[in-house]
């Protein structure tokens, strides 16, 4: 087993990588407390905005390094990145209070409101830790939870983003907020990046579960780094069913795991890997972290068979309530919303399919480009449409009108800049925004069912001034017409339905919250949640899964009491 190995064979620097709620900061935390079990002192550095570092290593952690009881040499820094991201935003924004008019103010902080900037004022903090070399020296081994994404470290490297480019664009600004933010930051930057490729130094895992969406997406990063160098990885599989059993839920869970591991991405494939058994338990505290990540670990021992009393529980209704819902309507738009790996595209599928059944004209349609949507259905069902947006396409569209206009007057530098700038998700983001409008202006009176869709940030990015390209300093001119249309109707809850899709799980529960909260900024109140893949409304025999079955009700009745105004289950198929 990997954690079991001895510490000569870890480099320095130890990330890890991987879509939201794969279970990376378990990892993390758990070869953290095997280095520091054999004698290496250690600092386990989370930027994670959904770790739960405190519950995991049971221990208030801060934002400076904090010793971790009962785990001698171990210690702990929590970075915030909200408030990173706070402090990074008015560092831009506070030289211009009381110099733009607070129309402007408002936009440039929510141009700095994304994804990109929360990412880049993390990275500020772990840039920080790396650079200080009094603290660096007190450790063997620094241990990252969530590694900083390809595009953040493409854009640090391009040398126009420190040179004559800042004096010649009148913008100044890429995804990532004005560069001369990045600019002072220069040496420490490159120095950093360069530490990130240097084999001798840093590994990165790729977490990942056994599924094709995140399987697919540890593939996607493999490249993306191996583009910068960052060629030293290792792919670390959580959450693998090893029960032999003859409970039916049970055998098709471990059938479509081995599926799914059985026909992984080729460039992952021959990476090192390791597997970690699926738990019926969360790894928190040091004893079970030792387990988690131990050879010794992983026998059906440690598995809680769950003496739960279902008696009293009463369960939210079945997706199957919500259909007949909104089959009593003959149209609107009807969009699934959620992180990664959730089921969005099968929540999609399942409802596109039940209404077309009952007589409904449904056109089903996708802008994720790692959705496994079904073309076929459209043969096989009638009233039923299907197509898929392809954000390469409509991101490459809206690239070339860019820079044949805001670049057309740049140097090749600043071109360059301005190239890389918009490969951010944010500009994916727009572009399919935009394709997504177009669509729904040519949907027939029907249901148009989405398949993923824009965040509040986005919408709020389009109507903050009442510019679409302004937003993203293109100066491209006004918002076209179907942009100013849509806006409003998705707005409109009796046009537009908004369901947020997560699982039964802490990871996916936070992180839907907080896209609520994004959504709410935007004035867009979603119309209920459906938690997916749940075991609640089965019966298991499996000891395993029932008591993976009892953990989940403490998050069915998290989000039914704090987070949603209508909740629906989705049970756990082999199918979805």
């Amino acid at each position: 087993m990997l954690f079991d190995e001895s510490p000569d064979t870890f480099t320095r620097n130890l990330f890890f990588t991987g879509k939201g709620g794969v279970g990376k900061t378990s990892l993390s935390c758990a070869l953290a407390v095997s280095l520091a079990d054999q004698g290496q002192r250690v600092l386990l550095v989370s930027t994670d905005p959904a770790s739960n570092l405190d519950d995991v290593l049971g221990v208030r952690v801060s934002h400076e390094p904090t010793a971790v009881r009962d785990c001698e040499n171990l210690f702990a820094v929590n970075i915030d990145p909200e408030e990173a991201a706070r402090l990074y935003r008015e560092r831009v924004v506070g030289p211009y209070r009381g110099v733009l008019p607070e129309e402007s103010l408002a936009s440039i902080e929510e141009q700095l409101s994304g994804a990109c900037t929360m990412e880049i004022a993390a990275f500020d903090e772990f840039v920080r830790l790396l650079g200080d070399k009094e603290l660096a020296a007190g450790y063997d081994h620094i241990v990252f939870d969530t590694a900083p994404t390809g595009h953040t470290l493409r854009l640090l490297q391009l040398p126009s983003a420190w040179s004559h480019f800042l004096d010649e664009n009148t913008t100044g600004v890429s995804c990532l907020g004005p560069l001369t933010g990045l600019k002072e930051q220069e040496a420490m930057y490159k120095s950093a990046v360069a530490s990130l490729a240097d084999a001798q130094q840093t590994t990165l895992y790729l977490v990942a579960r056994p599924d094709d969406p995140s399987l697919t997406e540890a593939a996607r990063t493999q490249g993306e780094l191996v583009k910068l160098g960052i060629a030293n990885q290792r792919l670390l599989v959580n959450g693998v069913f090893r029960g032999e059993t003859d409970d039916p839920t049970g055998m098709a869970w471990r059938h479509r795991q081995q599926n799914a591991l059985a026909v992984m991405p080729e460039a992952i494939r021959d990476l090192a890997r390791q597997e970690f058994p699926l738990r019926s338990w969360a790894p928190l505290g040091i004893t079970r972290l030792r387990a988690f990540g131990s050879a010794a670990g992983s026998g059906e021992s440690e598995v809680e068979t769950a003496s739960e009393d279902r008696s009293d529980r009463t369960l939210p209704p079945l997706v199957s309530e919500l259909l007949t819902q909104l089959a009593a309507n003959d149209s609107g738009l009807i969009m699934t919303m959620g992180k990664g790996g959730v089921g969005k595209t099968t929540i999609a599928s399942h409802l596109a399919v039940a209404l077309a059944q009952q007589g409904r004209k449904v056109h089903l349609a996708t802008t994720d480009p790692a959705a496994h949507l079904d073309f076929s259905l459209a043969d096989r069902v009638r009233g039923l449409t299907v197509s898929r947006v392809d954000p390469e396409v409509e991101t490459e569209k809206y690239r070339q009108a860019v820079m044949a206009q805001a670049g057309a007057d740049l140097d090749e530098e600043g071109r360059q800049l301005l190239e890389e700038d918009l490969r951010s998700p944010c500009t994916e983001e727009i572009a399919v925004f935009q394709a997504f409008a177009r669509l729904l202006e040519k949907a027939a009176a029907g249901f148009l069912v989405l398949d993923t869709a824009p965040t509040g940030h986005t919408l709020l990015l389009l109507d903050a001034a009442k510019s679409y390209h302004r937003e993203v300093s293109r100066n491209l001119g006004q918002a076209p017409v179907e942009i100013s249309q849509l806006l409003p109707r998705l707005r409109d809850p009796e046009f537009t339905r908004i369901f947020i899709i997560t699982l039964p799980e802490a990871t996916p529960v936070h992180e839907a919250a907080s896209l609520q909260a994004d959504l709410t900024r935007a004035g867009i109140e979603p119309t209920g949640w459906i938690i997916n893949q749940s075991l609640s409304p089965l019966t298991v025999s499996d000891p395993l899964l029932a008591a993976r079955r009892a953990g989940e009700y403490h998050f069915i009745e998290k989000v039914r009491n704090e987070l949603a105004h209508t909740l629906f289950l989705m049970p756990w198929r082999q199918d979805l």
